[in-house]
């Protein structure tokens, strides 16, 4: 049985690792052993959207934080991999509720900056790392997530790369060891990212035109995540099963889960 630290320690790792890591977001303990089982899985990651939906609330910090924690606690009880969690903002206060999920064995964490003065999201990030250090999991992976690109809005994309940038490189210096940028970027904004942060410090998600996971790859992207898009693969198959049932009778063809 490993301990939280060890874990951080292994996940830091797999971020540090060439091979770009891959890691599918789950909502609840049955997802997440679904994942857990298919050959390749080396972390877990939670999506804090997906959760919210499951329990009845709209995205955005809408979840009380005890519900949100309460879940993160169930994924991880129901796997032996390191499990990152997706937090939002914090929750009104990040370093604590970092704190209580280290408790729960959750050994990294995405925290948004929502766009706030990037001296005060710096010093966020430093407060967490700090709390992390003080609950004896200095390997834990902050994947500091910079909102530029998901709220940039009309801004010149010139300027959203330039503010993530700046941004990027605030959280690595205060102690983050690696730093999202979620968005519909670019493979030459991917390559600038990289070149700012260095090779295995960015991670970015899977959405519709992103380059593709080889390319993530040669370009020295440490991480890629699905987000609540793995949730929405999930009921799309469960709507489809139940639409073929109710039209004609009979299941579609599918594979069981052992």
């Amino acid at each position: 049985m490993t301990t939280t630290a060890e874990r951080a320690t292994e996940l830091l790792r797999l971020h540090r690792d060439p091979s770009l890591l891959k890691v599918v977001n789950v909502w609840d303990p049955i997802s997440a052993s679904a994942v857990a089982g298919a050959a390749g899985t080396s972390a877990l990651a939670t999506a804090s959207h997906s959760i919210a939906a499951t329990l009845g609330y709209e995205d955005g910090e809408r979840i009380p934080v005890d519900e949100m924690l309460d879940m993160v606690r169930r994924i991880v009880v129901a796997t032996d991999l390191p499990v990152t969690a997706d937090l939002e903002g914090g929750y009104g206060d990040a370093p604590e509720t970092v704190r209580r999920a280290i408790e729960l064995g959750v050994v990294g964490a995405n925290v948004e900056d929502q766009l706030q003065p990037v001296d005060e999201a710096a010093a966020q990030v430093e407060a967490i790392m700090r709390v992390a250090r003080d609950a004896g999991v200095p390997d834990f992976v902050l994947n500091a997530r910079t909102d530029a690109f998901v709220l940039g809005g009309d801004r010149d994309r010139d300027v959203i790369v330039a503010d993530a940038l700046e941004r990027g490189r605030a959280y690595l210096d205060a102690g983050a060891p690696v730093v999202f940028v979620p968005g519909p970027v670019t493979s030459e904004e991917v390559r600038t990212l990289v070149d700012a942060f260095g090779p295995q410090r960015l991670t970015t998600i899977a959405v519709p035109g992103t380059p593709s996971f080889d390319e993530l790859q040669v370009l020295g992207v440490a991480r890629v995540s699905f987000g609540p898009i793995s949730q929405r693969v999930a009921l799309t198959a469960l709507q489809e099963l139940a639409e073929t049932a109710l039209a004609h009778g009979e299941l579609p063809g599918f594979r069981v889960l052992n």
